[in-house]
């Protein structure tokens, strides 16, 4: 589908890849998007529409359909990474993982498939991870929450699709954002998320692999258990 001209509504906006996302569009050609942020009186960001939007808050979510009626391009980015390390810490986190990285997607998208449909079908887009495809002890109920979010995202894609709704999984390593800062690892930049989606929205892609990590992980699906699990 064609952003240029389209109206655009991104989750988790006030900074890093929902940002990121939010200047993309309107780079593209974007005719307005609305950046769902949870206090729209703190974002100073020039361009996007800002529009209070809690992903856990079913009200809000409601509101922010009627508000934002014209979308034809909605981006469920809004996450957090909260939970607690495998075998010790409370479980509280990993909850709230849950409440927002899934049921959070989950309801916006519910919310915003009527939308869409009203123009002719458009782009649902979730902001998923590597991490949907592969667990750690150190982020086991982030990684859950992805899982989850990703067997969403291909439910969403198989029953939205007679609406002519492209359905859009992001998949990515780690990014530089506020959330990794103390992560030593190699990132890419949220602008490179940003443009690998703008250019899978443009395509009719279904899928985008951002980085050769998600390649890698991606790829081995197929393949044996140890090679996402070594055993030595």
């Amino acid at each position: 589908m064609r952003i240029e001209g389209s109206v655009a509504l991104v989750t988790g906006a006030n900074r890093g890849i929902g940002l990121a996302f939010c200047r993309a569009l309107l780079a593209r050609g974007a005719a307005k998007v609305y950046a769902g942020v949870r206090r729209p009186e703190d974002f100073a960001e020039p361009g996007p529409a800002p529009l209070r939007l809690d992903v856990t808050d079913h009200d809000q979510i409601a509101a922010a359909a009627r508000t934002a009626s014209d979308a034809t391009i909605v981006i469920n980015n809004a996450g957090i990474q909260a939970g607690p390390g495998l075998l010790e810490g409370p479980l509280d986190g990993a909850r709230r993982e849950l409440e927002v990285n899934y049921l959070g997607t989950w309801a916006v998208s519910r919310a915003f498939a009527p939308v869409l449909a009203a123009h002719d079908g458009g782009a649902l887009v979730n902001m998923l991870s590597v991490a949907s495809w592969r667990s750690t002890e150190r982020f086991p109920s982030y990684a859950a929450s992805k899982s989850a979010q990703w067997s969403l995202t291909n439910a969403l894609r198989v029953a939205l699709r007679e609406q002519g709704t492209l359905v859009v999984g992001v998949h990515v390593g780690w990014v530089e954002t506020d959330a990794t800062v103390r992560v030593d690892e190699p990132k890419t930049d949220p602008a490179e998320v940003a443009a690998r989606t703008m250019d899978a929205i443009e395509h009719d892609e279904p899928e985008v692999l951002v980085d050769e990590t998600a390649r890698r992980v991606r790829a081995a699906l197929s393949g044996p258990l140890d090679l996402l699990y070594p055993t030595a």
